[in-house]
């Protein structure tokens, strides 16, 4: 019923690949798109949100790609939620929106504060519980991905 936007699904995944698959090294949007499925042009545009908000770090030039700009302990599902809300709002600023007085003075009051509890929990939920969660559901890193390079 009240299930996280595409966008949102999106930049956490991102931000999860990177924390559970990256090291030292870069990772590139192209490799996170490929593993999760994700289409790169969405992933991107989110992915520039994130640096410029500070929850990523992006490097350039050949062996470039994206890094966690803080511990992954320090980032949580709340700050990139608020990132891809900002977005999100953004695109929507072309829409116009009618209501009724039941809507603005009864309706949205009570999403308004639902949203801001789901904003309280989603700020105790770090990448690094998600990363420990995954771990524990021995779900495999990209490093434990054997390539087989026989032609």
């Amino acid at each position: 019923m009240l299930d996280p936007s595409k966008k949102l699904v999106y930049a956490v995944e991102s931000v999860v690949d990177i924390a559970y698959n990256g090291g030292a090294e870069p990772v590139r949007s192209r490799e996170i798109a490929k593993r999760q499925g994700v289409p790169h042009r969405y992933l991107e545009q989110v992915m520039q949100r994130l640096v410029h908000a500070g929850v990523l770090r992006g490097v350039r030039g050949p062996r470039g790609g994206y890094l966690l700009a803080r511990e992954r302990r320090r980032i949580t599902l709340g700050q990139i939620a608020r990132v891809v809300r900002e977005l999100e709002n953004m695109e929507d600023e072309t829409k116009e929106e009618v209501t009724s007085d039941l809507a603005n003075q009864v309706l949205h009051p009570i999403w308004s504060e639902m949203q801001e509890d789901l904003m309280v929990r989603l700020d105790k939920i770090t990448i690094e519980d998600i990363c420990r969660h995954a771990t524990g559901l021995n779900i495999k890193r990209a490093s434990d991905i054997k390539i087989d390079f026989t032609i």
